[in-house]
């Protein structure tokens, strides 16, 4: 590192820091660093090895500026505390640094009109992707005009130019109801997320569609938070409330916390008394200690489309607006 004029903290070292210990050109020190670009292989190997003794990286946004790309790609990662959320942004953010772009992970408890606090408009990114249940308006307004392209995940957004990601939820949460009408329940009760969520409105709307196909109804329905915590305060009210002998929850989260508060604290045995169901398939979900019955939402199969819908957007940015649907999968386990 060098020192800034005034004798203070090292800055980092430039290229033309380089071309000075080099005696060459600051050209040359670029094309020193280009696969592509014709320079002496002696005078190549002489400048590298400067930058090797001196700790010069070429800055890699400064010459993507110049391609006028920048391959920033800001990931909007939904809700960090969510398991599945968490799984998938842990799995998109390598997936995107394959493909040769440069992920800047944004908490999702930010609200769109805050995203000023770390000023991420200012940056020049190629394209925004944002995990969330809901539409923000206001987000898709601010990159509609930045001509930022957008790809959500968990949510179907019609707009121009915008493309999406989405489980198919209704039919998923379906099978579920199915699979616990067939195993002889006729007492259910749900455990939802907020109602806000597009995800939320859909699985309620699903489940709710299969038992009235059955002729039955929900005897309760509470809503939580898709944690842990929520999932276990709500099944003590319905269970404290109601006699049940199914609960569907909206997420595995809560679909965990119900199955220790009806094991722990109600003393029912599941899946004997109460089946319990869950959605995502979450990790914890396999453990032998939960062994939960759910419906897999595959996050590898949902960071793949992510990142073939963001590439075909970039290739061509006057496509219309894009949906991938998720196909989720019945995973029978032990608590139905």
């Amino acid at each position: 590192m060098a020192s800034d004029a005034t004798g203070g903290r090292p800055r980092r070292i430039t290229a033309l820091d380089v071309a000075r210990r080099a005696g060459v050109s600051r050209s040359a020190v670029s094309r020193a660093f280009s696969r592509t670009a014709y320079i002496d292989p002696g005078k190549r190997a002489l400048i590298l090895k400067v930058a090797e003794e001196m700790g010069y990286r070429p800055n890699a946004l400064a010459a993507g500026l110049m391609r006028t790309r920048s391959n920033l790609v800001a990931v909007v990662a939904g809700e960090i505390g969510n398991f599945h959320d968490a799984a998938l942004v842990a799995q998109l953010v390598p997936a995107l640094i394959a493909a040769g772009k440069w992920p800047i992970v944004i908490d999702g408890s930010v609200d769109a009109e805050d995203l000023g606090t770390p000023d991420i408009f200012s940056y020049p990114l190629d394209a925004m992707i944002v995990r969330g249940g809901s539409v923000d308006e206001t987000l898709v307004a601010a990159c509609a005009k930045l001509n930022i392209p957008l790809v959500f995940s968990g949510c179907i957004v019609e707009a121009d130019f915008v493309d999406s990601v989405c489980c198919l939820n209704a039919g998923g949460m379906g099978m579920a109801a199915d699979l616990l009408v067939q195993r002889g329940r006729r007492r259910f009760g749900y455990i939802g997320g907020p109602s806000s969520w597009a995800s939320e409105r859909e699985r309620f709307a699903g489940a709710r569609a299969r038992l009235r196909a059955a002729g039955l109804e929900f005897v309760a329905c509470l809503s939580a938070d898709y944690t842990f915590e929520g999932g276990s305060r709500a099944a003590r009210d319905l269970l404290s409330a109601q006699q049940l002998d199914a609960v569907i929850c909206a997420n595995d989260a809560m679909a965990l916390g119900a199955l220790t508060v009806a094991r722990q604290e109600m003393g029912l045995a599941v899946p004997v008394d109460l089946s319990i169901t869950g959605f995502d398939d979450i990790g914890q979900a396999s453990w032998p200690c939960f062994n939960l019955t759910t419906l897999r939402n595959p996050v590898d199969t949902m960071v793949a489309r992510i990142v073939d819908l963001l590439l075909t957007r970039l290739a061509d940015p006057t496509l219309p607006g894009r949906v991938a649907y998720i196909e989720p999968d019945l995973i029978a386990r032990d608590t139905h």
